[in-house]
């Protein structure tokens, strides 16, 4: 990038200050925890996405086809454990993030507002909607307590949608500051950068991880699949290899959509590698499944832990690309606020410098500290408070008596207003003033 086109970029781009604050851990470290912890969280989170859907999928073939409803019922009872470790495994990368991309992250959060705020009550309706859709499954098995029971399946499914969309738009908005001027609100921010392809993709991959994680957890030979009636496990097995088989071939579509629409802020030769270097896995792994799909009964399965492996190399070559492309999107702002932070120390630095070399400034004397009262006490004048005259007769050689009423006063005549508190002068300074006022208010 040239020195103009940088100048360009940031000509009308917001450069705050950054905070001079130390980091609990070395930068490096946070950030490779960061991808980690995101990986992690974003696994879950897939199950949690896919499963609902598959869920909702599956009741629908079973309004025909009793067996498949049996089976979203089985998958439902996986999509609350997977919801609950999203959320706790969200915990580290969110801390990773506001720690190493604070300026960024939280001018993100302010832009799409209101849907941020959101964020909270929505997972809290759609994790209650997960449950009720859970729990009333046999009770409400016929008629039109099952319509209801599905629509609520549909609503549940809806939100878990809806709530990735909001993070994702947060996770693109902050990597262009250039664009922050345009955003008015959660939807303005969807036309930043390509916030769509990315949920494309994003979705895809929640349905293939499901699939793949469904395969191994009813196709396991420990499982008891006596609650799945109709339902062998090589059929089970086969049915999940197949959802994750064609939402892989999906991708190799979605991805070079997710490619040529990536603004070029942060597009760099080794975010080329790595991507085509995981498109490359990601083929080898569509053919070991092609593989498993085309397998006798007996032997389905054998390359299970292998097609893991695989997808275990796609997914952490997709958490360093993202990593790579964030960290060029955002390198022209950082060195800005890097910058500007330096300009700032400077200047204050000299500033205090500066201020070092004056004299110090005389303490008020009492007549000047007076001022603070001359506008509720007047020496022979009832004003909003008692004259001096009054006062003095009160408080005759007890000066204490003033400093201590007049650090937390209290209210004695209902016909005057309440003093306000004058702690801020400090004792001495209200001695000074009681002593003034006591001799001020001397009857001749």
């Amino acid at each position: 990038m040239t020195f103009m086109t940088l100048s360009f970029l940031l000509a009308n781009t917001p450069i705050p200050r950054d905070l001079p604050l130390p980091l609990p851990l070395p930068e490096g470290l946070l950030k490779t925890l960061l991808v980690l912890f995101f990986l992690v969280h974003i696994l879950f989170v897939n199950l949690m996405v896919g499963g609902s859907i598959l869920v909702v999928v599956a009741e629908w073939l079973g309004r025909k086809r009793q067996r498949w409803d049996t089976l979203a019922h089985a998958i439902a009872k996986t999509v609350t454990v997977n919801k609950s470790l999203a959320v706790v495994m969200g915990i580290g990368p969110l801390l990773c993030i506001n720690l190493v991309y604070t300026m960024q992250w939280y001018s993100a959060n302010a832009l799409t507002g209101h849907a941020w705020l959101m964020i909270v009550p929505l997972v809290t309706v759609a994790f209650l909607l997960t449950y009720l859709h859970k729990y009333t499954w046999d009770r409400w098995a016929q008629g039109p307590k099952k319509t209801l029971h599905h629509a609520i399946g549909i609503a549940a499914m809806l939100l878990f949608l809806f709530i990735p969309l909001i993070f994702l738009a947060n996770i693109n908005l902050m990597l262009f500051p250039s664009e922050w001027e345009k955003v008015r609100g959660f939807f303005s921010s969807l036309r930043i950068g390509n916030v769509l392809p990315r949920y494309l993709h994003f979705m895809a991959a929640s349905i293939a991880m499901t699939g793949l994680f469904l395969a191994g957890w009813f196709g396991r030979k420990s499982s008891d699949l006596s609650h799945l009636p109709g339902f062998a496990r090589p059929e089970l097995r086969r049915i999940f290899y197949r959802v994750t088989a064609l939402v892989t071939m999906a991708q190799f579509g979605f991805g070079p959509l997710l490619l040529f629409t990536l603004p070029a802020a942060g597009i760099t030769p080794q975010l080329y590698a790595i991507i085509f270097s995981g498109a490359a896995v990601g083929l080898l792994t569509l053919m070991v499944l092609t593989l498993e799909l085309r397998a006798s009964d007996e032997q389905i399965g054998r390359h299970y832990g292998w097609i893991c492996a695989l997808f275990t190399v796609v997914v952490l070559g997709m958490g360093s690309g993202r990593h790579v492309y964030r960290e060029a999107a955002l390198r022209p702002h950082q060195a800005a606020i890097q910058e500007r932070t330096q300009s700032y120390a400077a200047a204050l630095a000299e500033f205090q410098k500066a201020q070092a070399g004056k004299p110090a400034p005389a303490e008020p004397d009492a007549h000047q500290l007076f001022m603070n009262c001359a506008a509720c006490h007047a020496p022979n004048t009832k004003l909003v408070g008692p004259p001096l005259t009054e006062i003095a007769q009160i408080y005759a050689g007890n000066p204490e008596g003033i400093v201590t009423w007049a650090m937390a006063p209290g209210k004695k005549r209902p016909e005057m207003p309440q003093m306000p508190p004058f702690a801020h002068l400090g004792e001495a300074s209200l001695r000074k003033i009681a002593e003034l006022m006591l001799e001020k208010g001397k009857v001749p």
